[in-house]
């Protein structure tokens, strides 16, 4: 369980990574003679800010649902800090022609997609189960 709430906090700071300013912008940044405090500290990933331009190494802070800084934040503190050396941090992937709707009818929470990074998934290419009059219901039945 440890690698998937890993992989599910990078997902979270990837949100809206590509929004963020480099260094201690936003957020809880410390005053002069403070140490900045953070919710939580993904630290040393590979941070891609989905731009298409390569990664660097560098920490994202995340306060509740924002996060608050990216950058070298080694003199920051966390209340849960993620050790991210070795792996990817980026903004959330998206699946163009995402064939997974059965699968979230069945069960909603998408982990197949989410722990691969996954954030949005687009439907309706070809057919849909979305609103149906009764002649297409019954078309459908008949096809079947």
């Amino acid at each position: 369980m440890r690698g998937f709430t890993k992989m599910m906090m990078m997902a979270v700071a990837a949100a809206a990574l590509a929004a963020c300013v480099s260094g201690e912008g936003a957020g809880n940044a410390a005053s002069v003679g403070e140490t900045a405090h953070y919710d939580v500290l993904i630290r040393d990933g590979m941070v891609y800010d989905g731009a298409g331009g390569a990664g660097v190494v560098a920490d994202v802070a995340i306060d509740g649902d924002r996060i608050a800084a990216v950058g070298d934040l080694d003199e920051a503190r966390a209340d849960k800090i993620v050790d991210a050396s070795g792996m990817a941090v980026a903004p959330g992937f998206i699946n163009m022609l995402s064939w997974a709707v059965d699968d979230l009818i069945e069960d909603g929470r998408s982990l197949g997609d989410i722990r691969q990074g996954v954030t949005l998934e687009v439907f309706g290419e070809g057919w849909s189960m979305g609103p149906m009059t009764n002649k297409m219901k019954a078309d459908a039945l008949a096809a079947q």
